[in-house]
C-alpha cells in the first residue's frame, strides 16, 4: 500500500515539476535546501520535486549528522522531519535538533515536516523557533508556496544583516567626534566646545557661516554625537527645492493629489522621525515658505499635500545658512518667529582667513587624504607654500582648501608641495596693505584685526562679522593683541 501511495507522489512531483502551480514564481525557489527525514521515499520524493528549481537540494536520513554539515555548508532552508525511528511518535526529538540547529545558527530557517497528527506540535515548533511546517503527505503546490516563503524570508533576513553591517561599518568610519572638521585655533575650538554641549539636547541649532566653512560638518558631528545617532541623518538643500514642491517634498503628499502625484509618498519631515533633519540654506526661503515651515514646526505635526489628518513628527532640527537673518529680519525679508524657533542655539564658523593657524593643519591632513587616493608618496608641504597659503584669501574656504590640495597632489611630482604646486587666483590674494612678511601667527593675526577695524572704522559689530567672529571672540583677541 504505502509503495503504491509513492509511486503516486513520484507522479504528482513529475507532473509538477513539468506544469508548475499558477502564480507561483519559480525564481523565489532559487537557493540551497537541506532535507533531513529517517524515510527514504520521502527523500527521494523531495528530490524529484525541488531539483529542477532549486539551485542545490542535500539529503540526510538521520539528523546525527546535520551539525556537522552546517559547519562546512550553509543552506538557505532546512526541513526537519518531527520524529525519527529513536522517537517515531512524540516529535521530541525533532525539537532537539531543532535546538541544536539554531544554537548553532540562531538565523536558519528551519522548516517542519510532520503528519497531520502533529499539527498541533508543529505549531509548538513555530513557537520553539521554527519558520513554518508542512503536513505529510503534502500537496506539491503547498510544499512549494511553504518554501519560497522561507527562502524569501531567508533573503531578507541576510538582506537585513548585511544592511546593519554596512550601517555598522560606515557609523564605525564616521563616528569619530569631529570627522574631516579639523582646527586648533581658538574659534574652532569654541565651536567644538559648543557642539559637545548641544549634542545630547534635542535644541534646535542654527549654523552660520560663509560656503565653504563646513556647515554640514558641523550638523553632522551634532547629530553623531546626539542620543538620536542611530536614527536617519536627513539633508535637505532648501535652496534647490522649487516653490511649487515645497511642501510635497517636506511634508509628503497622498496619491492624486495632484497631476503627478502617482502613489503616497512621505515628506522628509516622516522620513527623519525620531531622527535628525538638516535644513541647509534655510535663508533662501520666501516668505510664504517660511510660514508654512513655521507652522509645522510650532505644531511638530505635519499634514501631507492632499490628507485631512495630520501626522506627528519627532524630529531635532538644525538649520544652517550664509546669509545674515538678523539683517533679514530687520529687512523684513526673514521671519523673526521662524527665527526664534531655529536658533535655540547658534553656531558661527570662521572663515578660513580668520583661522590662519588651522591652514597648515588642514592642509596637511588634506594632503595625506589624496596622498592615499591617488596612490601619491608625497611627504611634507614645504614653509614657503605654507606663506603662500596663510598669504590667500580663501574666498571658498575650506571647500577651496580641499581643491587646492587635491589639485596639487595630483600634480606633484616631487615628494614636497611647492608653492608653485598651487594655483590660487590673484584676484584673491589678501590686500597688499597687510604685509605677510613673518611666520608669527600672532603677528598676522594682529595686522589682520588692525586693518578690519580700521576700515570698519572702529565698529566691533561690522568687524566681528567681516572676521568671521562673535564680537566676544573679537574683544578677546583684541585685549591678547593690546588693541
Amino acid at each position: 500500500m504505502f509503495e503504491n501511495a509513492t509511486k503516486i507522489v513520484r507522479f504528482r512531483t513529475l507532473a509538477f515539476s513539468k506544469y508548475p502551480a499558477k502564480g507561483l514564481n519559480m525564481d523565489d525557489l532559487k537557493g540551497k535546501i537541506l532535507a533531513i527525514d529517517d524515510n527514504e521515499d520521502i527523500l527521494f520524493a523531495l528530490k524529484l520535486l525541488l531539483k529542477p528549481h532549486v539551485e542545490k537540494i542535500t539529503t540526510l536520513s538521520t539528523p546525527n549528522r546535520v551539525l556537522e554539515l552546517l559547519k562546512v555548508e550553509q543552506y538557505d532552508v532546512i526541513l526537519l522531519d518531527m520524529n525519527f525511528t529513536k522517537d517515531a511518535s512524540s516529535g521530541q526529538e525533532g525539537f532537539d535538533w531543532l535546538g541544536k540547529i539554531l544554537s548553532l545558527d540562531p538565523k536558519a530557517i528551519v522548516v517542519f515536516m510532520t503528519a497531520y497528527g502533529d499539527a498541533e506540535k508543529a505549531v509548538k515548533a513555530i513557537k520553539s523557533g521554527a519558520t513554518d511546517f508542512i503536513l505529510k503527505p503534502w500537496q506539491n503546490e503547498k510544499l512549494l508556496a511553504t518554501l519560497s516563503s522561507a527562502l524569501r524570508l531567508g533573503k531578507s533576513v541576510k538582506e537585513a544583516d548585511q544592511l546593519r553591517s554596512t550601517q555598522k561599518a560606515l557609523t564605525d568610519i564616521t563616528n569619530e567626534p569631529f570627522k574631516d572638521f579639523l582646527g586648533e585655533s581658538d574659534d574652532m575650538k569654541e565651536v567644538f566646545a559648543t557642539i559637545r554641549k548641544v549634542s545630547q539636547t534635542d535644541a534646535n541649532i542654527l549654523i552660520l557661516g560663509e560656503n565653504g566653512t563646513g556647515k554640514e560638518l558641523v550638523a553632522r558631528a551634532i547629530y553623531r554625537n546626539s542620543h538620536r545617532c542611530n536614527e536617519a541623518f536627513i539633508s535637505v538643500d532648501m535652496g534647490s527645492i522649487a516653490e511649487t514642491l515645497f511642501e510635497s517634498e517636506l511634508f509628503g503628499h497622498v496619491k492624486g493629489a495632484f497631476t503627478d502625484a502617482k502613489t503616497d509618498k512621505p515628506g522628509r519631515f516622516e522620513i527623519a522621525a525620531g531622527g535628525t533633519l538638516f535644513l541647509d540654506e534655510i535663508g533662501n526661503l520666501s516668505i510664504p515658505m517660511q510660514s508654512k515651515l513655521l507652522t509645522v514646526i510650532e505644531r511638530r505635526e505635519v499634514t501631507r499635500v492632499g490628507a485631512n489628518k495630520p501626522v506627528k513628527t519627532d524630529v531635532r532640527l538644525i538649520c544652517a545658512t550664509n546669509n545674515n537673518l538678523h539683517d533679514m529680519v530687520s529687512q523684513g525679508r526673514f521671519r523673526q518667529d521662524l527665527l526664534y524657533r531655529i536658533n535655540t542655539v547658534e553656531i558661527h564658523l570662521p572663515p578660513l582667513r580668520g583661522r590662519i593657524g588651522d591652514i597648515a593643519i588642514l592642509a596637511v591632513h588634506y594632503m595625506n587624504i589624496y596622498n592615499k587616493k591617488y596612490k601619491k608618496k608625497i611627504t611634507k608641504i614645504s614653509q614657503a607654500a605654507i606663506k603662500k597659503l596663510n598669504a590667500y584669501n580663501w574666498p571658498g574656504n575650506v571647500r577651496e582648501l580641499q581643491h587646492a590640495l587635491e589639485r596639487a597632489v595630483i600634480m606633484c611630482e616631487s615628494a614636497t608641495l611647492e608653492p608653485d604646486d598651487f594655483l590660487l587666483s590673484p584676484a584673491s590674494k589678501k590686500s597688499s596693505d597687510v604685509e605677510i612678511d613673518t611666520y608669527n601667527l600672532d603677528e598676522i593675526e594682529r595686522k589682520i584685526i588692525e586693518k578690519v577695524l580700521k576700515q570698519s572704522q572702529g565698529n566691533i559689530t561690522k568687524a566681528a562679522g567681516d572676521l568671521g567672529l562673535t564680537r566676544t571672540s573679537l574683544y578677546r583677541r583684541m585685549e591678547k593683541h593690546g588693541l
